[in-house]
């Protein structure tokens, strides 16, 4: 059994491609480890039509998974900071919804997306800008009551007659995963509640609604000492991988080329593997 907690990092994202172009200035921590700002003078270009430079500027609209709420917030505030005059907008929520969100016509600029499965419900609508790419990897554990009051030391503990378990819906990557890792254990689990996204899962236990739920060990990390985890050996066969892509009729195209950059930058890797991500 483990507690973790989510680091904050420093961020200075500099990357840079075919397709874009990006200039960060130089960013440091302060002692405090802190998130540091860029400077105000920092400028940079995404590659627009033609080829011809693209300022990046306006609105980025990201629509991301729920696991992904507390780092890409951080990546947000620390992109307007290196833009300045910009701003992140975030809908999070189970990558489900957001994709049909995305195909029923949401506007959106970008789409963090936590499994490869739902990022093909966009890509087959011919709602993806180019070729999705991992960026990062989340393996689930257990979330219990800390000290963790019914003794739950395994995937198998979770079946005991009378013990309260939340899971994410199947359609949700969480649920998915979780359904592959009891599958793989050859356990039948009924929760109390299927729930809409990862989040929604750990505040039935945070509430002491449910003894257990199945969620991402990046979650247990964020929410400190609300809970505790558990680490179970089946979560290895059910790792998700998470893909990210610019959404084909994207409003801000430099913007959203610029954000994908940040997430996939050295950096911003920092602040994602802070958070107790995998690497892609």
């Amino acid at each position: 059994m483990t507690n973790r907690r989510a680091r904050s990092r420093s961020l200075c994202a500099v990357a840079g491609g075919a397709a874009l172009l990006l200039a960060l200035s130089a960013c440091s921590s302060s002692d405090h480890g802190k998130s540091s700002s860029a400077s105000p003078s920092t400028s940079a270009t995404a590659t627009g039509a033609g080829g011809s430079p693209a300022k990046v500027s306006g609105t980025v609209v990201v629509f991301a998974a729920a696991s992904l709420q507390e780092t890409f917030t951080t990546l947000g505030k620390d992109f307007q900071k290196a833009y300045p005059g910009t701003k992140v907008v975030f809908s999070f929520g189970g990558s489900d919804q957001l994709a049909a969100s995305i195909t029923g016509g949401a506007p959106a600029d970008v789409f963090a997306a936590a499994s490869p499965k739902t990022m093909k419900t966009v890509t087959d609508a011919g709602d993806g800008a180019g070729t999705p790419s991992t960026f990062v990897r989340n393996e689930l554990e257990i979330a219990t009551l800390p000290g963790n009051p019914k003794h739950i030391a395994s995937l198998k503990d979770l079946t005991a007659p009378g013990l309260k378990v939340a899971l994410c819906a199947k359609t949700v990557p969480c649920g998915a995963a979780a359904q592959t890792a009891l599958t793989a254990s050859h356990l039948k689990l009924t929760p109390v509640s299927y729930e809409q996204d990862v989040k929604s899962a750990l505040t039935k236990v945070e509430l002491k609604e449910v003894d257990a739920a199945v969620v991402y060990r990046t979650d247990v990390d964020t929410a400190g000492g609300k809970v505790q985890g558990v680490n179970f050996p089946e979560a290895a066969q059910a790792i998700n991988a998470y893909p990210i892509d610019q959404v084909k009729n994207a409003p801000n195209p430099a913007g959203a080329q610029a954000f994908i950059a940040l997430v996939k930058s050295a950096e911003g890797q920092k602040v994602l593997s802070g958070a107790g991500f995998l690497k892609p």
